[in-house]
């Protein structure tokens, strides 16, 4: 006689896997990313006044940083870069001058020298102050040979360390430096960066702020779906998911508009700015932003719409509970 097999008794309890998890996990955030982008598309003027107003914040360091970057390479080669005028012994003859001119060419930190002979110097000096005939009843040139010698970095310390090596040398009798124009240019730039840095940090903070009342809005709106959600059950997390992804997507956004803000700015003020740098014999152009810059600049504006989505979630889903 053969016996029907044993049944369990009581509820069986489902068994969700880990696999199981991740795809409901996903699917919910494109669902959640679906849902902002909808209702973003559902209040165009709210959402593009939100999206300009952060373009317009970032925009502005953008821009200026922009700018220095190109100053700080335009200043690099300009021909009043700083220079040292070494003068040398009145027994040094010409042909070594030239001598020390091309060893001093070959040293670390130096990038060209310039030979002005004895000469060369009296011809101009006789040309420029107009007292030729003094000159001329002199018996002797009373001008020394002089090297003028371009260092390749316009740091003042490479510039006082470079002084002081060639001042040692036998041969020189002074070596003149003009540093005072070269420290009053990284100051200001030096000024400059942290202007930029003040400013980033204060225009960061009002997207975070801008970002945090268009989400508060936003819940204030759907407070009753709100609080059917979490009669029905649903977890913060599920209610907060889709605030979150609306603050990323408008701050990304607001990222790319800063972009073409300041794209659009550059190439407006990119011929005039051109004609100028060519007036003074500048080999430089008005460059554009790094690939870098256009890079992280949507991210990091993304990232400062998600914090603000954060706080603003954190702060006012709370509040919301059903009332029974």
């Amino acid at each position: 006689m053969a016996r029907n097999p044993k049944r369990p008794a009581g509820a069986r309890s489902a068994r969700t896997s880990l696999g199981d998890h991740f795809t409901a996990w996903r699917h919910h955030h494109r669902d959640s990313l679906a849902d902002a982008l909808g209702r973003m598309r559902g209040t165009p003027g709210s959402t593009l006044l939100t999206i300009l107003v952060i373009a317009i914040a970032l925009a502005l360091p953008t821009g200026l940083s922009v700018l220095l970057d190109n100053a700080r390479v335009i200043t690099q080669g300009w021909d009043g870069r700083a220079h040292l005028s070494v003068f040398l012994k009145m027994d040094i003859k010409e042909e070594r001058q030239r001598a020390l001119a091309k060893d001093w060419a070959a040293l670390d930190g130096v990038a060209d020298t310039e030979v002005i002979t004895r000469q060369q110097a009296l011809d101009e000096f006789r040309e420029q102050s107009g007292f030729g005939d003094v000159l001329e009843a002199l018996p002797d040139n009373p001008l020394p040979p002089l090297i003028v010698v371009f260092p390749s970095s316009n740091e003042p310390e490479a510039l006082e360390a470079l002084q002081q090596r060639l001042s040692k040398l036998p041969e020189v009798d002074l070596a003149q430096l003009d540093v005072a124009w070269v420290r009053r240019l990284h100051a200001i730039i030096e000024l400059g960066q942290r202007l930029i840095g003040v400013l980033t940090l204060a225009l960061a903070a009002a997207v975070v702020l801008v970002v945090v009342n268009t989400v508060r809005l936003a819940i204030e709106s759907r407070r009753e779906e709100i609080v059917v959600i979490k009669i029905v059950g649903g977890t913060d997390g599920f209610v907060r998911r889709p605030f979150l992804y609306s603050g990323f997507c408008c701050g990304f956004a607001g990222g790319l508009g800063a972009l073409i803000l300041v794209g659009t700015a550059l190439w407006w003020l990119g011929e005039p700015v051109n004609q100028l740098l060519d007036l003074y014999g500048s080999e430089y152009s008005l460059t554009g932003m790094s690939p870098a810059t256009a890079l992280i600049l949507p991210l990091f504006s993304g990232a400062l719409g998600l914090l603000g989505a954060w706080l603003a979630v954190s702060r006012h889903l709370g509040e919301i509970e059903p009332q029974f």
